[in-house]
């Protein structure tokens, strides 16, 4: 991360050998919390920006892609998602999405550090509005620990909405964690991952993969997208299930659904399936 004499905030990735920058009117907050940097900056064209260890975390103005995109494919294909997990999201960008479907009943998200959070509910309050929610709980601790103690099959849909895999993230993209997932997850439940760009990110998406077939998933499917404050503008969520197929989803209630969206329709989860055959070819050889 760099400010440099024009005022704009550049994330560069020295070893992917790219960069990202956003011209910006200054920085609204910066704070360090136990775990990590936190800042947020007023951008000329993505509204606020929020940033966590130099890293783009969030923009105003496209974070509804990423976060429609980790909720509602896996929540429309589970056959009746009624309690949800968000491993990370402390921002609570994905706990809204997710408390947007009428029957899910509960949805417990656990995230380390609080002041992601409190951060959110100062500058992007209508992100963190889901926190309110009466069938939402928040618990801030270590989500890796939380997984291994929470009861067998006591859920429906885990999200794991986590940073790059450094850090206090580092630990959810192995398969000793996948394994407790799935144990956690009840029959037909599904996971999903945020899985990083597949132009940019191929042998770590390769490896999740493979993790997760070694923590007990027998379906994956790699949903793509895009995500232009991210590197390279493409992400990618990977969904997994154990004993069910995943080829297909509740279309006709992702057509009906009762709420707005401005990214997700059924259209777009059908076409975020198919990927390009440079992504197939390398996962066929995971």
């Amino acid at each position: 991360m760099s400010l440099n004499d024009d005022e704009w905030f550049t994330e560069a990735d020295e070893k992917g050998g790219t960069a990202f920058g956003l011209r910006i009117h200054g920085c609204l907050h910066r704070e360090h919390s136990p775990y990590q940097e936190i800042a947020v900056y007023d951008t000329t064209g993505f509204g606020r920006l929020l940033v966590i260890d130099g890293y783009i975390m969030l923009s105003d103005r496209d974070n509804f892609i990423y976060h429609e995109m980790m909720a509602h494919p896996a929540l429309f294909t589970h056959a009746a998602p009624r309690r949800v997990v968000v491993i990370g999201g402390g921002d609570c960008g994905s706990l809204g999405e997710v408390l947007k479907h009428q029957g899910v009943e509960s949805v417990i998200q656990i995230d380390i550090d609080e002041r992601v959070t409190r951060v959110a509910e100062e500058y992007f309050p209508d992100l963190a509005a889901g926190a309110k929610d009466s069938r939402a709980r928040l618990l801030f601790e270590d989500g890796i620990a939380w997984m291994r103690a929470a009861p067998a099959a006591s859920a429906d849909v885990i999200i794991v909405d986590s940073t790059d895999p450094v850090g206090p993230a580092e630990g959810l993209f192995n398969a000793g964690f996948y394994a407790q997932c799935s144990r956690v997850l009840g029959a037909g439940g599904i996971l999903v991952h945020q899985s990083e760009s597949p132009l940019l990110h191929l042998p770590l998406l390769c490896a999740m993969r493979k993790a997760m077939r070694e923590g007990g998933f027998d379906a994956l499917a790699t949903l793509g997208f895009p995500q232009p404050v991210y590197p390279s503008g493409w992400w990618s969520a990977t969904l997994a299930r154990k004993g069910a197929r995943l080829e297909g989803f509740r279309e006709a209630a992702a057509e009906r659904k009762s709420f707005p969206t401005r990214y997700y329709t059924a259209a777009v989860h059908r076409a975020a399936r198919a990927l390009p055959p440079f992504v197939t070819e390398a996962f066929d050889e995971c």
